[in-house]
């Protein structure tokens, strides 16, 4: 408790800085004292981050679904712009003092010349006048006050600066929210397994990670994945983990077009770490009348000659499930190729253990928001892509939505279509 309450001070104390430094940047720097404006910029500093808490904090406080809505947009946005301006004002230091040096220079060139100094006219001092006192010898003269031109200056500099840091922020969240919410693209990559037959080359797997349906992303969002996956025409179709954010009371609906989805050998589904904030046991019973068929640590036969199986996430280790490879590969004929579903990439040295040929996973959304895949690179053997383990091979989708702010930036939201290749053909 004691080690949760001082990272919540340092956090807290950050956010703070971070927030004071916008407001000294793009609203002190750039305003005058007491104007209409920075009384508005003032106020917008101090209510966004209280609403960005809201949306963080609603839906686990049980708050109505209307207002998780109403606070999650502005307040999961302005995360995503706080990042953004910060950055770009954090550049913007290093191109401050160079303006400032380049007008000064301006400035001093265009001033006129200086009229010639007349000389001093004696002044008669009377006799017994008393002497001036002498000035110390360490004594410095005062600086001079700045000038109404070095202030215009420098206001001049702070708004450029502020105003394309915040054009840029601006824009690049709004690249990276039309992104998310045009919908995944789709993703082709060949992965060649050995114990693959010959009839199974060529196999297509539709893989569909982190849609994370919740106040932002609804019903319209699941049906545009819903006919992007059906227009790749898979053989299988696999929904790995974090689907929503929220109750199936307040998302159930949102999550119906999944009834749709079509696959030759049907359509699977492993749950992800926030299935486990969100109802876990109640969503896997939703997901099967959609016509998904939940794999909790075991697996299937495929009929084009391949294992499939799937694991619980490891969050669900705080209720008592979590992933158990035992139940899952324990007994099965390493003979035949073994395909597991698992949210987290993190698992793959267990599928290593257990004979697996290939791991597909999500949860890392490839760091979503650019530079935090150097983050996600710290707590996950891969962040995006295949890779191989020893003699499994990892595959980690970006995902098909957002957790938070409904931005990608560096990392384009997925739907990746796998195609195994038997190395008999």
């Amino acid at each position: 408790m004691v080690v949760f309450l001082l990272v919540l001070i340092v956090v807290l104390a950050l956010l703070g800085a971070v927030h004071w430094y916008v407001w000294r940047r793009l609203v002190r720097d750039v305003t005058t004292r007491g104007s209409l404006p920075r009384r508005l910029g003032t106020a917008a500093v101090v209510v966004l981050p209280l609403l960005s808490f809201a949306a963080l904090s609603s839906s686990r406080a049980g708050a109505p679904f209307v207002l998780q809505q109403v606070v999650a947009w502005p307040g999961f946005l302005w995360l995503a712009l706080l990042l953004y301006v910060t950055l770009a004002l954090a550049a913007g230091e290093a191109v401050r003092p160079l303006l400032l040096r380049r007008l000064d220079r301006r400035a001093r060139a265009e001033a006129p010349a200086a009229a010639p100094v007349a000389a001093p006219v004696p002044v008669p001092v009377p006799e017994h006048a008393p002497a001036a006192p002498e000035e110390p010898a360490d004594a410095t003269p005062q600086s001079a006050p700045t000038t109404p031109a070095e202030v215009s200056r420098r206001l001049f500099v702070s708004r450029v600066v502020g105003g394309a840091a915040a054009a840029a922020a601006v824009g690049t969240v709004g690249y990276g929210t039309y992104g998310v919410l045009r919908g995944p693209k789709v993703k082709r990559v060949t992965v060649p397994l050995a114990k693959i037959p010959r009839a199974a080359h060529g196999y297509r797997i539709a893989v569909v990670s982190d849609i994370h349906l919740g106040p932002i992303l609804g019903r319209a969002h699941t049906q545009r994945i819903v006919d992007t996956i059906n227009a790749t025409q898979p053989d299988l179709i696999a929904v790995v983990g974090d689907l929503v954010d929220g109750t199936v009371e307040n998302l159930g609906s949102a999550a119906e077009p999944l009834a749709r989805l079509r696959a030759r050998h049907g359509s699977f589904f492993v749950t992800g770490n926030h299935e486990y904030f969100s109802g876990a046991d109640a969503w896997v019973d939703h997901v099967r009348e959609l016509g998904l068929r939940p794999l909790r640590n075991e697996r299937v036969e495929v009929a084009a000659g391949f294992d499939l199986a799937g694991v619980d996430d490891i969050a669900g280790e705080s209720e008592g499930q979590g992933p158990d490879f035992g139940r899952a590969l324990g007994d099965r004929d390493r003979a035949r190729a073994a395909v597991l579903l698992a949210h987290q990439p993190i698992v793959v040295h267990d599928a290593v253990r257990h004979g697996v040929d290939l791991q597909l996973s999500g949860h890392t959304h490839g760091g979503q928001l650019w530079p935090g895949n150097y983050l996600a690179e710290l707590a996950n053997p891969t962040v995006a892509g295949l890779e191989r383990y020893g003699d499994t091979q990892l595959y980690v989708s970006r995902g098909a939505g957002a957790w938070g702010p409904p931005v990608r930036v560096g990392a384009p939201s997925d739907i990746t279509l796998v195609e195994l290749a038997s190395k008999q053909a």
